[in-house]
């Protein structure tokens, strides 16, 4: 499962871009095509994030839609999977989105945690 490694350095990002503050939410894109399973990192982060800045922060994940296009007539289509014909011609088409995995926004406290 490599989830867990993955989840494990999308709570070290976002802590360490807090820069100390307690983070309240993070939005992670995750493309179809990656084969990232979305639950898994879901399932993953609060283990991940106990301990840290981020603990009881929300995560929120936008999947990215599989794009491909034609290399022969530049046509576009939605793809499900790495690879594809191009409807009009039959050509191979090359994936141009829905690989992608990154933090793409966070939330924190406005103020430094004040305990003692």
């Amino acid at each position: 499962m490599h989830e867990l490694g993955i989840t494990r350095s999308i709570v070290a990002i976002a802590a360490e871009s807090a820069g100390g503050l307690r983070v309240k939410r993070v939005i992670v894109a995750i493309g179809e095509l990656s084969g990232i399973d979305a639950d898994a990192v879901r399932f993953c982060f609060d283990i991940c994030a106990k301990g840290t800045v981020v603990e009881s922060a929300k995560l929120e994940i936008e999947r990215v839609p599989g794009r491909g296009r034609c290399a022969a007539c530049e046509l576009e289509a939605a793809l499900t999977t790495p690879y594809g014909a191009c409807a009009a011609c039959n050509a191979p088409l090359r994936v141009i989105g829905g690989e992608e995995l990154k933090v793409k926004a966070m939330e924190v406290d406005d103020v430094r945690d004040m305990r003692v």
